[in-house]
């Protein structure tokens, strides 16, 4: 299943919910969002600078990763970029 980087900065109002409910309650969003397309999440993280918040996720194509990105765009509380990722060998 093809993997995507989902990279993401909170807008403050993110970051107030992000403060209110904990990390925790993030990551299972994420992985409910992931799994009702098909997907899984391979890992998530937190981190300083440009970005917030890392996510490593296995969905079946470009149109599912298109609509999680839209998804949790939508809700005005994270900006997302989307990486596709690229196994080695698929590099000739």
């Amino acid at each position: 299943m093809p993997k995507y980087l989902f990279k993401g900065h909170y807008t403050a109002e993110g970051l107030a919910g992000l403060l209110d409910e904990g990390g925790t309650a993030r990551r299972t969003a994420v992985a409910k969002s992931a799994t009702d397309l098909g997907g899984s999440v391979e890992g998530l993280y937190y981190a300083f600078g440009d970005d917030d918040i890392y996510a490593i996720v296995d969905l079946p194509d470009n149109g599912a990763a298109a609509k999680m990105s839209m998804a949790v765009g939508a809700s005005g509380r994270v900006h997302i970029t989307v990486v596709p990722l690229l196994q080695v060998d698929a590099v000739h």
